[in-house]
């Protein structure tokens, strides 16, 4: 079965490609994700989501 392109060239443009180090992601510390996420719903009232009271839109009618 013939092939679209030689097999010798196979993985040349990753090994060019310079190697880019990540970068260190840190995350947060899951007791003050908690403590941040309480206060929002209960001290502040807030609501999660999308579908917030504040921005409902009442449905068209046809």
């Amino acid at each position: 079965m013939p092939t679209h392109g030689s097999l010798t060239k196979a993985g040349k443009v990753k090994g060019q490609t310079p190697k880019v180090e990540g970068r260190v992601r840190i995350g947060t510390n899951a007791i003050i994700r908690n403590k941040e996420n309480f206060r929002k719903r209960f001290t502040l009232k807030r609501y999660p989501g999308q579908n917030k009271p504040g921005r409902r839109r009442r449905p068209r009618r046809n």
